[in-house]
């Protein structure tokens, strides 16, 4: 059929060809290399853009208020290549009486470029031969004060040389986060003013460091990249001090680093066998769900075309349709959904999806990523991806981990303690951001509830319907359990309707009654919805931002978000403050009691640590411990800790 058409219609195609290629001929009599910078009017840019309201912009280009137009970033620097080892000790003593050292490094460390003053210094492993490690052991030995930018890598690389990485005092990819969590990345060239473009540099590229290949052009670019990391270290340094986060960076995020250096390097066992038993479970379950599916739909199809599935529900099955568009009917979850009840269909594709991608994410997934030598995995733990604080994980990511569904929690067998010697102990905190809302609301109906150890859904529901606790059935309470986490996430009565299937009306008056039971709720999130809107941001119980630009959008629905936001950056955000200082301190405290258990995974409100058998009963006391003393509130925290040969076992 395509043959005959274009056929029929030859020169038609051709015409359409030559109209989409874009003619590179331009008759140019100037030479495009040899025209003279254009330096940005800065000052003008940011009137201009903030005139045509294009926030994002101004966001990215780094512009600000009354801005003068940026001084050139590069310092007159001397390049010193330090050609032996002895040179290079030389140079770290010296180094000890420097104000502040920048150190640039790949992740495989083949290769260190310092700067100090404005003498940029380069030291190559090949040069140093078996004295490397001791040249880096002496400069990472905590007499030197060392700027990185993103140090995690660099820090896992010395922990498995053996060095104790000491002396990192500033990371300035961590500083730009928290003064911009919104970013979508954090890495030099980016950060780097406008004005400059950062040559490409590849500090792990063997051909970049050898004295044959690039090495010279490399070390000019280095120190560009040097330059520009001293210049945001000025710019993020005035702002941590001026946004009142002083604490918040060097007490919990830079030290975390670390931890998170450490986890990654440890893994966590999992049990390959188990997993693809798992996996064949799961194919056959597929199969049989696929062969429900025709059977329903009265014809094969492919399943995973949004088009042929469209087709097949809304046309052939007669189902109320979405609205069509070009590429066919919308097949979201959300729109299955809403036609749970309407065919049995429905409830077979959805099941279909998440078992499909229960298999393809966690079962195939983590087996690709087990390092077959002691079938651990090692997943990236992400500082600076989230707004609101959270730490996300990616190769693969276990913060998605199902935690409802029996087979999510079946996964959960599959992180096992690597042998019959050691064991699995898991700590969660218990309902903490409810905690954290009612420490911070200061709702002294939430607070009581909490103190005298009632069940808070049960408590909050004998408020809502006005009933002694004790008349409260579990339907009641898991309506207003609902209501309670609904509210922390500022959660709308059309949202409520959806989760809880009632009419928009009795969701409205479940949260006004809510509402009426917790006032001291009710007027905080409204303090934090004019805050967001007058500042433009809120703030964590440790005073992290997070910038809320959705309340100057001219879309209604931008700014309903922006309120959602406003309502639960500060809760999610402090219990997420909570955990890494939970972490930091079961961290130091393993180290200094001098125990070989360390933590290997971190979930939201839970962490893992894998123990040897005796150790177990110490550290599920210092686990409970430090987690319940990691903040001071006016309701306590509360921790369960499990043990078990699983993760499964253990929760």
């Amino acid at each position: 059929g395509v043959r005959a058409k274009l056929q029929a219609d030859e020169q038609g195609a051709r015409d359409s060809y030559w109209l989409a290629t874009i003619d590179r001929n331009v008759p140019l009599e100037l030479d495009v290399a040899h025209l003279p910078e254009q330096k940005i009017d800065r000052e003008a840019l940011y009137s201009l853009l903030t005139r045509l309201e294009f926030d994002q912009f101004i966001r990215k280009l780094g512009l600000t208020e009354g801005e003068q137009a940026a001084a050139p970033r590069l310092p007159a620097l001397e390049r010193c290549t330090i050609a032996s080892a002895f040179e290079a000790f030389g140079l770290v003593d010296s180094l000890t009486e420097a104000d502040r050292v920048f150190v640039l490094a790949g992740k495989t460390l083949g290769a260190l470029c310092l700067l100090s003053g404005d003498t940029a210094y380069f030291l190559y492993a090949d040069d140093m031969g078996d004295a490397w490690n001791d040249v880096l052991a002496r400069l990472f030995d905590g007499s030197v004060n060392l700027a990185l930018h993103d140090a995690k890598d660099i820090i896992k690389n010395l922990l498995l040389r053996g060095i104790d990485p000491r002396g990192i005092t500033f990371d300035t990819a961590l500083a730009a986060y928290l003064i911009d969590p919104a970013q979508s990345s954090y890495d030099l060239p980016r950060l780097a003013c406008v004005n400059e473009m950062l040559p490409a540099l590849d500090l792990d590229d063997p051909a970049a460091l050898s004295p044959l290949g690039g090495r010279e052009e490399t070390g000019r670019s280095a120190a560009q990249y040097l330059a520009a990391m001293r210049e945001i270290f000025r710019e993020m340094n005035d702002k941590i001090e001026q946004f009142g986060m002083r604490k918040l960076y060097y007490e919990i995020e830079l030290p975390l680093e670390r931890v998170l250096a450490e986890m990654e390097n440890a893994g966590c066992a999992v049990e390959p066998d188990a997993l693809r038993t798992f996996g064949e479970r799961l194919e056959t379950r597929i199969r049989d769900l696929v062969d429900q599916i025709y059977l329903d739909a009265g014809a094969e199809f492919n399943l995973n075309s949004t088009r042929q599935l469209g087709e097949i529900l809304f046309e052939r099955l007669g189902l109320p349709a979405p609205k069509k568009t070009k590429t066919g009917y919308s097949t979201s979850a959300e729109v299955l959904e809403r036609l749970r009840d309407d065919h049995p269909i429905i409830a077979h594709i959805l099941e279909y999806r998440r078992l499909t991608k229960l298999k393809s994410t966690y079962v195939d997934g983590l087996l690709s990523v087990a390092d077959p030598k002691d079938n651990r995995i090692h997943t990236h733990f992400q500082q600076m991806v989230t707004a609101t604080g959270r730490l996300s994980s990616t190769d693969p990511n276990l913060q998605n981990i199902p935690v409802r569904t029996e087979l999510g929690r079946e996964l959960r067998r599959m992180f096992v303690a690597p042998d019959k010697d050691h064991i699995l102990i898991d700590a969660d905190y218990s309902q903490i951001e409810l905690r954290v809302l009612a420490h911070i609301s200061g709702d002294r109906h939430m607070i009581g509830a909490f103190r005298t150890g009632q069940d808070i859904h049960a408590a909050t529901a004998s408020k809502v319907y006005h009933l002694p606790i004790e008349e409260i059935t579990s339907a009641m309470r898991s309506s207003c359990k609902a209501v309670n986490f609904g509210i922390v996430y500022g959660i709308s009565a059309f949202g409520l309707s959806e989760d809880l299937s009632i009419s928009r009306k009795e969701a409205k008056e479940y949260i006004e009654r809510y509402f009426e039971s917790y006032p001291g709720v009710k007027a905080f999130l409204d303090g934090l919805v004019k805050q967001g809107k007058e500042q433009g941001y809120v703030t964590t119980l440790y005073g992290r931002r997070r910038p809320i630009p959705e309340f100057k959008s001219s879309n209604f629905m931008q700014r309903q978000f922006g309120e959602r936001v406003a309502m639960n950056s500060p809760i999610q955000g402090s219990a997420a403050d909570i955990m890494k200082i939970a972490m930091i301190d079961v961290d130091r405290e393993l180290r200094k009691r001098g125990l070989r258990s360390r933590i290997v995974l971190q979930i939201h409100d839970e962490l893992l640590i894998e123990a040897p058998l005796e150790e177990e009963e110490e550290v599920k006391n210092l686990l409970t411990d430090r987690m319940k003393h990691a903040a001071s509130l006016q309701v306590a925290l509360e921790v369960e800790a499990q043990t078990g040969a699983s993760w499964f076992d253990a929760k």
